[in-house]
């Protein structure tokens, strides 16, 4: 549980994958082999349960209360209190969220409201519709609804898209749900419903084998902070079977097992398992993240192959920037990988919260199986970290980020179509990168008094809107989203420049780094203002200076210092070198050798090209 106060939400996951299939496994039986036992029960008939479609009928909320459509569970501050100092939670428990132990905790609801009538009931008619036409075949949905102090939703889902209060129990196997299983309801449509705080509509995974015929739970899991950075947690069960009016019955043909299997002896239970076996295994199995990787072997090999190319662009940046056009396409393809296969294939955005999290835990209990476990975010830090020494926080602003490729794709797009652009004045403009700054000491002051709080309000990134999620979200934050890429429209880089907390964290390294690979003329910036004006996010001083803490190392400016068109200095270069060859000998200039010039007082006289033959 030190993970879990620490809030790696993911470990907490795994752990209870873990859990669960070893139960699901003992509960199987196969641990004990097969036998005249197993095989006598195989040849039992069963029943087959199944949802009876063909009720569909309004109820009101009592009644369903009543016979168990709705299931609850309510405690009071009192009763859970009670339950940490029967866990031995000592400190948890003389925290209590208020001085009054009867207050309420938590009122719980749970229902299957892909039943028809418990659908029909709480969701409305056209609630319940909408909800049939998006259900695929054999996919369930239950609503979760709650009041009282304690909410059922957590943070969990802001910080990672995962709810990680609540898991959906049934035959030794869990599943947490995800912001993408989730719909925000405002209230129950059913007569004599209680207004509830928190009403969630979540969708059960289609890879989650669910049968809402048969008994499962929902496991609420409370937690209690008694310092800035402990929590204690315990798991508080909600039991749902559902009534039999909504389930139709019918017997399955008996199945018989093979002849030599049935007469096959059972096992002794402390017999020898054999090598590899859970009785005397060969070989210690492999660590957890040792599997999370070699699970993400391709993916992996493909992110590493994008960073040894973004590194041969930063080597030989010289040969490609002198060819403006290749520069260009390349770019933009980089940048278009980056948001399609790294953003929203595979969901490595690098994150504000990773910053927190990782400080945190060097403070409490750090653990490098928790930051191994997400192989492409590990591997993306790694080089970030690498990036920072050589180029500061370029490389990952101007290149690895994909909601800022996202923002300048965009932008790009926008001037194609002739959208106006926005240019701040310099002075406003300095004047306005600090709020990043602001941003991130703010959310960064705030983790060390409670991480989960500045996880919500680091929801200022919208990464998890517009990269990890698609958009697919409660509307106020697609239109916060989109309203930072609208601003990007007229302004390149709008949110990169003045809003980003994650920018400002790695600019603050970023200031130790170790070379110079930008060049400059001695003109730059007197008398030449020009890449300080056409910077795409005026990372560029009028005095010619290039501020590294703003540089998202586009190279745009390395552009300009080879171009012989539009670099003064380089302009000036070309002249002197076609007025020397102007001036040089045609000979040097391999034209044969050079023509006799009649002159009279320094005037060219012509020849004439035919002379008159004497007269006669």
């Amino acid at each position: 549980m030190d993970i879990v106060g620490g809030a790696t939400v993911t470990v907490l996951v795994m752990g209870d994958s873990i859990v669960r299939s070893a139960v699901k496994l003992i509960r199987s039986g196969r641990l004990a082999g097969g036998g005249v036992a197993g095989a006598a029960a195989s040849q039992a008939p069963k029943e087959i349960r199944e949802l009876n479609l063909s009720t569909q009928e309004v109820r009101d909320w009592q009644s369903m209360v009543g016979d168990g459509s709705v299931r609850s569970l309510r405690l009071t501050i009192g009763e859970v209190t009670q339950a940490f100092q029967q866990a031995g939670q000592t400190e948890a428990a003389n925290r209590p969220e208020s001085r009054n132990p009867g207050d309420l905790f938590i009122e719980l609801y749970v229902a299957p409201v892909s039943v028809p009538t418990i659908g029909v009931s709480l969701l409305g008619e056209r609630g319940y519709e909408r909800l049939r036409q998006r259900l695929k075949d054999g996919q369930q949905a239950i609503v979760v609804a709650g009041d009282g102090a304690y909410s059922f939703k957590g943070s969990g889902y802001v910080r990672g898209g995962i709810f990680d209060r609540i898991e959906l129990l049934q035959d030794g196997g869990g599943v947490r749900f995800r912001d993408r299983n989730h719909t925000r309801l405002g209230d129950l449509a059913a007569e004599g419903a209680p207004r509830l705080r928190e009403i969630a509509l979540f969708t059960v995974p289609e890879d989650f084998s669910f049968n809402v015929t048969e008994p499962w739970e929902l496991q609420l899991l409370v937690q209690r902070s008694f310092g800035a950075r402990d929590k204690a947690s315990l798991p508080f069960n909600v039991g749902y079977s559902l009534p039999e009016q909504y389930v139709v019955v019918r017997q399955a043909e008996p199945t018989r097992q093979p002849a030599a299997a049935a007469a096959a002896p059972p096992a002794p239970a402390d017999a020898n398992l054999g090598a590899g076996s859970l009785g005397e295994p060969e070989a210690e199995e492999d660590e957890l993240w040792k599997r999370i990787w070699e699970m993400n072997t391709v993916s992996v090999g493909i992110t590493v192959a994008a960073l040894l190319v973004l590194t041969a662009i930063f080597f030989f940046q010289d040969w490609l920037v002198r060819r403006p056009r290749l520069y260009t396409w390349v770019r933009r393809g980089y940048l278009l990988f980056t948001l399609v296969w790294l953003g929203w294939y595979a969901n490595a955005q690098l994150s504000v919260v990773n910053v927190l999290t990782f400080t945190n835990s060097l403070i409490s209990s750090f653990n490098w199986e928790f930051f191994l476990s997400a192989p492409l975010i590990f591997i993306l830090w790694a080089a970030v970290a690498a990036g920072l020494l050589f180029w500061g926080r370029g490389p990952f602003c101007g290149w690895l980020c994909p909601f800022g490729a996202l923002q300048e794709l965009t932008n790009n797009l926008a001037q194609w179509l002739k959208v106006p652009q926005i240019k701040v004045p310099f002075g406003l403009n300095e004047r306005l990168w600090p709020i990043k700054y602001v941003i991130f000491l703010g959310l960064f002051g705030l983790s060390f008094y409670s991480l989960a709080l500045a996880e919500i309000f680091a929801e200022v990134e919208p990464f998890k809107t517009a990269i990890v999620l698609k958009f697919a979200r409660e509307w106020p934050f697609v239109i916060f989203a989109l309203t930072l890429l609208s601003a990007g429209l007229f302004i390149e880089r709008f949110y990169c420049r003045y809003l980003c907390p994650l920018g400002a964290a790695l600019a603050i390294p970023g200031r130790i780094r170790m070379f110079e690979w930008l060049k400059r003329w001695p003109e730059c910036g007197s008398p030449c203002q020009r890449c300080a004006k056409e910077c795409p996010v005026q990372a560029i001083h009028p005095e010619g200076q290039i501020n590294v803490n703003e540089c998202i190392y586009c190279m745009h400016c390395q552009e300009l210092y080879h171009d012989d068109h539009r670099c003064p200095h380089m302009i000036q270069v070309r002249l002197k070198r076609e007025k020397f060859q102007a001036l040089s000998s045609p000979a040097t200039s391999g034209k044969g050798p050079a023509k006799p010039v009649i002159s009279h007082k320094g005037i060219p006289v012509e020849r004439s090209e035919t002379v008159a033959g004497p007269s006669t």
